[in-house]
Formats: C-alpha cells, structure tokens, sequence
C-alpha cells in the first residue's frame, strides 16, 4: 500500500537528492521524491518513521503530519516550482492554478494560508518572485525588460516599483551593489 508524506522545506532539486539519499540509506522503499512529498511503496512503521522524521531534521527537513501543514507546504511547492522552474509566467492565473492542483476553493486556501503564515498567499508568490528576479540579475543574462515579461510583469515601471518596495533598491542598485542579498528558498 502506497503512503506519501509530505515534507516541509524541500524547495530545490538538491533537497529532493538529499531526501532520496536517505530513504537510501534506511533501505526505505519509495516510489518518488518530489517537491514536499515522498511517495512510499509502504506505510512506515512507528520506530522506522521516527528515525527517518530525525534524519530529516538533522538537514532542515522535518515530516508534516497535519492537513492544514500539508495543504500549506504543497502550495509554497507549487509556487516555487512555478516561479523558479517555469520559463514563463505569463498568463498563469494564481487562483485558477492553486485550485485546480490542490482540488480546494481558493478563497479557502488563501485564508488558511494566510492564519498560519502571517503574510497573505499574494505576499508570499510577491517575494518568490522578487527573490527570481535577483537571482536572474545576478546571473546578468536578461535584460530588466526580459525579465520583466517572463514573470509577467506588465512593465519593467511595475516590477521596479514592487522590487524597491520589497528589497529596499532598485534593481539596477541591487545589481551594481557588493552584496546581492539573496535568501534561500525556504527562508522567503
């Protein structure tokens, strides 16, 4: 019988190898690894689960046992994977994405999010996005105006207005300064 569990903090393909090394490790049988979620080919038992919640946490990872954790940690997944593994933004309607992947209302998502988060669902792909964008200028290979139309921005005024917003510069300011700033993934 199939199990899956979902883990918190697994945002990168380094922590989807990093978890998979483990299961790995504990001779733990399992079908995929993917953002939050380990699919296992059986249930884990009592003493096997619990070893494998320490090992998870030894790295920053630990396994989340309630629904609204759950729910929560897949949409943080489903942004980041969107945000930082799409080619493009455009036209991604955040609503209609959520509710289709995750089967709930929205308006019920958003909420939820936002009680255990301390910031709004909106906040949060906000500062995913803005945490793309640095990293796309530190890379130096698009221009403020491509970047702007692959996380459909409708201008580069917009997106440098909610950058300085967020970060405190502009992005020309943030590319030009000594240290970049960047958060990793899981601390957004």
């Amino acid at each position: 019988m199939k199990t899956v569990l979902y883990i918190k903090n697994m945002v990168c393909p380094r922590c989807i190898m990093a978890v998979q090394g483990i299961l790995d490790k504990m001779g733990i049988p399992y079908a995929t690894v993917t953002l939050g979620e380990i699919t296992l080919k059986e249930e884990l038992l009592g003493e096997i689960r619990e070893d494998l919640n320490i090992r998870l946490e030894k790295i920053g990872f630990t396994i989340i046992n309630d629904r609204k954790s759950q729910l929560i940690e897949q949409m943080k997944n489903l942004v980041i994977d969107k945000v930082h593994r799409s080619k493009s933004l455009e036209g991604v309607k955040w609503p209609e994405y959520i509710t289709n992947a995750l089967n709930l209302e929205y308006k019920y998502l958003s909420s939820l999010f936002s009680s255990v988060e301390s910031i709004t669902f909106e906040q949060y792909i906000i500062n995913q996005k803005i945490e793309r964008v640095k990293e796309l200028l530190v890379y130096d290979e698009l221009s403020l105006k491509e970047i702007a139309y692959q996380l459909d921005y409708s201008s580069v005024a917009y997106l440098s207005n909610q950058f300085k917003k967020i970060t405190g510069m502009t992005p020309t300011q943030f590319k030009t300064s000594v240290t970049y700033n960047r958060k990793s993934l899981d601390d957004v």
